[in-house]
C-alpha cells in the first residue's frame, strides 16, 4: 500500500483537505484508507449502546457488524498507543492509505498551512514534508499549493507515489 500523509497545526485544513483528497481519489478510481491522529480523548461509540455498554464491562475490544459497515473499537486499559506501522498492518490492502496528523513520522507528507492559525510551518525542520499547502503565498524550500487546489495536491500526490 501507498501512504501520504497530511499534517499541520489544529485549525489549519487538514482534515477539509483529507476529506478532499479522499474523494479526488475515488472518483479517479482508487481504493482509499484513512487513519487519523488525535490528541485527546475520542470516543466513537455512546453511552447506551449495546457495544458500549460491552466495552465497559471490561471487553478488550469489540466489533461492530452490520450490513453497513464494521467497527472495530480497542480498549488500550493503559497500554501504550500503537505505532503508526501497527495500525498499518491491521488494514485491508487498498491504493493509497492517506494520513492525517502522526507529524514524527517518517513517511511523506503535505503540510496544511493557514495564516490565521498563527503557527510556525513544521517543513523547514522536517524533510518528510515534501510540500505545502497554504491560503496564503509562502517562501520555503518546498513546493507550495493553495490550500484549495485539491486536483493539482492529488496529482503531486500521485507523482510522488506513482499512482
Amino acid at each position: 500500500m501507498k501512504i501520504y500523509g497530511v499534517t499541520g497545526w489544529k485549525n489549519c485544513g487538514k482534515t477539509g483537505l483529507m476529506e478532499r483528497l479522499v474523494s479526488e481519489f475515488t472518483e479517479r478510481g482508487l481504493t482509499v484508507s484513512t487513519i487519523k491522529h488525535a490528541h485527546h480523548s475520542t470516543d466513537v461509540d455512546q453511552p447506551g449502546t449495546d457495544s458500549h455498554r460491552h466495552r465497559m464491562a471490561g471487553a478488550s475490544e469489540v466489533v461492530l457488524a452490520s450490513t453497513y459497515r464494521i467497527a472495530i473499537m480497542q480498549e488500550l486499559r493503559g497500554a501504550q498507543e500503537p505505532p503508526l506501522a501497527a495500525l498499518l498492518a491491521r488494514l485491508s490492502p487498498v491504493d493509497l492509505v492517506l494520513v492525517e496528523g502522526y507529524k514524527r513520522e517518517a513517511h511523506p507528507k503535505i503540510e496544511a498551512h493557514r495564516a490565521v492559525a498563527g503557527q510556525p510551518l513544521i517543513a523547514p525542520q522536517d524533510s518528510s514534508i515534501r510540500a505545502l499547502a497554504s491560503d496564503v503565498p509562502l517562501n520555503c524550500e518546498q513546493q507550495v499549493f493553495d490550500l484549495d487546489d485539491t486536483t493539482a495536491i492529488a496529482d503531486f500526490i500521485a507523482a510522488e507515489l506513482t499512482l
